[in-house]
């Protein structure tokens, strides 16, 4: 009888421990806001409970919310400033956080593509643990290394030859496809935070350039694009003059969207093993998830080895069964990326919505190794799937082995738009804070062709925008692809323009044919004032026809430039510098500092002055400058 007595008592004492555990494990939410120290609200900062896999980021106004146990710990943490650890004791937890104090190693040796130099280095570097590489395995650690610090680059960037001066009496008129893409701004960003110069073909100045959103004002008719054009002086050239074309893409809120069909295409290839890859890859997917609304649909496609439906399409309101699915990925085997683009159209197509955003998210390192995997080989067969009226977002991730070639050849030729993620604040930026741009297009194929006065101009030259250069005839042939911009979008191209009368030394001299005489072309001025002339064609998402704007422009002279110009141009010297460009004039660092300075009147969200952050990072890295 005693024992069993004793046997109740030890029973009700378990439970008794037990409901006390429950009590003090209760949780609770907590709430705050977290900002700088000039009180400037740090958006996307990463919030996780200490020993958990728990976490959140703030929002647009560095606000958070979470479930925490009292007594836990939370962790704040921002690229570019001190990690802070707050132990939890109330409901309301704000937290100011201090730019990080610059770590300097005493060598640092990149292999590959990059610059060696003794460095200096913003930020930490990630550290690696045995029995991380035992888990990534050989093969991975050796193609990109853990934590992007170890390893062989084999990193792949498409050569560019950057675009010289023409003479307006030989080519009058400029032609390109606009450029939406950003990616080559936040992969710039990961080098210097790395404390590195990125690869001088890593510098797409056009994308560092669109990389920022500028005031240009709203489409007001039924175009759904409208042009801006301002000039001043050249910064970096001061006899020369500076054309900023801007276009503005309607805005559309987020609840008027037509429904999304979308088809999340997910790499989990052995490269794709590591925080920075596959689990940066579903944290972010997760965000855009949190975004989807009822009306919105969902599927999962996934490679390897071989292509496979990881989830069928499911309601946007079906939000846990879409994150344990993200959840369940892991990373293993090679790359037949082909058969997984091909598997993730014939789902969209499957899932067509009419007159909805049908699109494929790709999320990749873009390292390709079984079946089609040339930059060719894609090219061809993307091309043949854009017909289908299902549009590509590409989602670049990951670092040592990441083929911004093959990303870039997807994104270009695939109606879509390219982005590199190289951290969580990236990921909230594309696909919450411009959550319409990046999904929903509002008119493709847009082209612009710009014509010079011959009377005003001499010569020209194009900022950027290399590869994506047409053909004059291309223009007016609806056959040919072009960019696309999606709902709310900004797009900002740079003519350095050397007026009539200014000395030219740029543009050379050829000795006078022997076999053939050249008669001089006899140049007849109209008498207009107009310095230039820009054209734009685009089509409607769901049209095959394209329709044409143009606006004529006079150049007001002198240098009474907006705020947005002078930061927009400092950016362009920013790429001139970090490619060692030809055409770079006296531009210098200190320069792009003190002009990106002048223009941070348009920094809600603190992208310009991480931009002020990062030249004074480059500045200590470059010993040639």
């Amino acid at each position: 009888m005693k024992t069993n007595q004793f046997r109740v008592f030890m029973f009700v004492l378990l439970m008794a421990v037990i409901s006390l555990g429950e009590v003090s494990a209760q949780l609770i939410e907590v709430k705050g806001t977290v900002v700088d120290n000039k009180n400037n609200p740090l958006i996307g900062c990463n919030i996780t409970v200490k020993g958990t896999k728990d976490g959140t980021i703030t929002d647009i106004k560095g606000a958070y919310s979470i479930q925490v146990a009292k007594g836990g710990i939370l962790c704040f943490s921002y690229i570019g400033y001190e990690t802070v650890e707050v132990i939890v004791k109330s409901e309301e937890i704000n937290v100011v956080m201090k730019e990080s104090a610059k770590d300097v190693l005493e060598q640092v040796v990149v292999s590959g593509t990059g610059r060696q130099k003794k460095l200096t280095v913003t930020g930490a570097l990630t550290s690696v643990r045995v029995e991380e590489l035992r888990h990534a395995g050989l093969t991975n650690a050796l193609a990109g290394g853990v934590g992007g610090v170890i390893g062989i680059n084999s990193e792949e960037y498409k050569p560019i030859n950057e675009n010289g001066y023409k003479e307006v009496s030989d080519a009058p008129l400029s032609t390109f496809s606009i450029d939406v893409d950003a990616a080559s701004y936040s992969n710039m960003r990961r080098f210097i935070n790395r404390g590195e110069l990125p690869p001088t073909d890593a510098v797409r100045t056009e994308e560092l350039v669109n990389y920022f959103t500028y005031e240009y004002p709203k489409p007001t008719g039924d175009d759904p694009v409208k042009i801006t054009i301002e000039a001043g002086d050249c910064p970096w050239n001061t006899t020369h003059r500076l054309v900023r074309i801007g276009l503005k893409a309607k805005e559309i809120p987020t609840d008027n969207l037509p429904a999304s069909n979308l088809v999340f295409l997910i790499d989990v290839s052995g490269s794709m093993w590591g925080k920075e890859r596959l689990d940066l890859v579903k944290s972010s997917l997760k965000m855009l998830v949190n975004n989807l609304r009822d009306k919105d649909k969902v599927a999962i496609v996934t490679y390897a080895g071989s292509a496979d439906v990881k989830m069928e399409s499911v309601s946007g309101s079906d939000k846990q069964k879409i994150r344990e699915a993200i959840d369940e990925l892991v990373a293993r085997g090679s790359t037949a990326g082909g058969k997984g683009i091909q598997l993730a159209y014939s789902i969209a197509k499957k899932n067509f919505i009419s007159n909805g955003n049908n699109r494929i998210i790709l999320c990749s390192d873009g390292d390709f190794n079984v079946g089609v995997s040339s930059e060719k080989g894609l090219e061809q067969l993307i091309e043949k799937e854009r017909k289908s009226g299902v549009f590509l977002t590409v989602l670049g991730y990951g670092m040592g082995n990441y083929k911004d070639s093959k990303i870039q050849t997807l994104a270009e030729k695939g109606n879509g738009n390219h982005a590199y993620i190289d951290n969580l604040q990236e990921a909230n930026r594309v696909l919450v804070g411009e959550f319409g741009g990046t999904l929903h297009t509002v008119a493709k194929d847009v082209k612009l062709q710009v014509e010079f006065n011959p009377a005003l101009v001499q010569t020209y030259r194009l900022i950027g925008y290399e590869s994506r250069l047409l053909k004059d005839e291309d223009f007016n042939n609806d056959a040919k692809d072009a960019g696309d911009m999606g709902a709310g979008h900004t797009v900002t191209a740079l003519y350095e323009v050397i007026p009539v009368g200014v000395k030219n030394d740029y543009v050379g001299k050829v000795d006078d044919l022997k076999y053939q005489e050249k008669e001089k072309t006899i140049v007849k001025p109209t008498g207009s004032n107009e310095l230039l002339t820009v054209k734009l064609r685009y089509k409607s998402p769901d049209k095959d026809k394209s329709k044409k704007m143009d606006l004529p422009f006079v150049d007001p002279k002198g240098n009474n430039v907006s705020s947005d110009f002078k930061f927009a141009s400092a950016v362009a010297m920013f790429g001139q510098l970090l490619r060692n460009s030809d055409f770079k004039g006296d531009a210098t660092y200190d320069k792009v500092i003190d002009l990106a300075k002048q223009g941070l009147d348009n920094d809600e969200k603190g992208y310009r002055r991480e931009f002020v952050r990062l030249v004074e990072a480059a500045k200590g890295l470059d010993t040639d400058n």
